[in-house]
């Protein structure tokens, strides 16, 4: 029961740091705008995805998580 009670809260931990990211992703100028992130717009389209960003983040996140103490 107590190894459950850990999981949850990793899991809260990870959801408040994701909920905080997206709530000030808008303050960080230089992501979102990476050269290589996809913006295509036409008259009544528009079709923006982030590639180079979504790579930097995973990466970023994989280097975090492979320096994690483990146990």
């Amino acid at each position: 029961m107590q190894e459950i009670g850990k999981t949850l809260i990793i899991f809260g931990t990870i959801l408040l740091i994701a909920g905080l990211f997206l709530t000030f992703f808008h303050k960080i100028p230089i992501l979102g705008k990476l050269p290589g992130d996809i913006y295509i717009q036409k008259k009544s389209f528009s079709f923006y995805f982030p590639l180079t960003t979504s790579i930097l983040i995973s990466l970023i996140l994989s280097l975090i998580l492979w320096l994690w103490p483990r146990r």
